[in-house]
């Protein structure tokens, strides 16, 4: 995050870390599925410290339950040290790229490339 996404001083908006959190659940089920997207039926966040801005962070999203067409999901973010710092719990259902998006390749449409130094992602 950038200072740019501040709500109060040295912390960062709790909408945009429930967009953050949000992707990094519905997302999760690319790992085995590329073709399918999960849209967001429901979700609850919880912040546990303040998200500081400018500096790394650890983000982590996995299915914790599937059946059929839903979905459950967490995601977290973690500081350097590995303290939790704010945290989701979601239900999406799931459809095929094609009804969300009209371009052949998704990536065009719903994918933001923000060129960083990772080079693992541990999940």
């Amino acid at each position: 995050f950038k200072e740019i996404h501040q709500s109060y001083p040295n912390r960062v908006h709790g909408g945009m870390i429930s967009a953050l959190l949000d992707e990094l659940a519905g997302r999760a089920l690319w790992v085995t599925d590329p073709q399918l997207m999960g849209v967001t039926t429901t979700m609850t966040v919880k912040f546990r410290k303040p998200v500081p801005y400018e500096t790394k962070l650890i983000g982590r999203g996995y299915i914790t339950k599937r059946s059929g067409r839903l979905f459950s999901a967490k995601a977290q973010i973690f500081d350097q040290n590995k303290n939790v710092l704010a945290e989701i719990e979601g239900n999406y259902i799931i459809l095929p790229n094609e009804q969300i998006a009209s371009k052949e390749n998704l990536n065009d449409e719903v994918s933001i490339i923000v060129p960083d130094d990772v080079t693992d992602i541990d999940f």
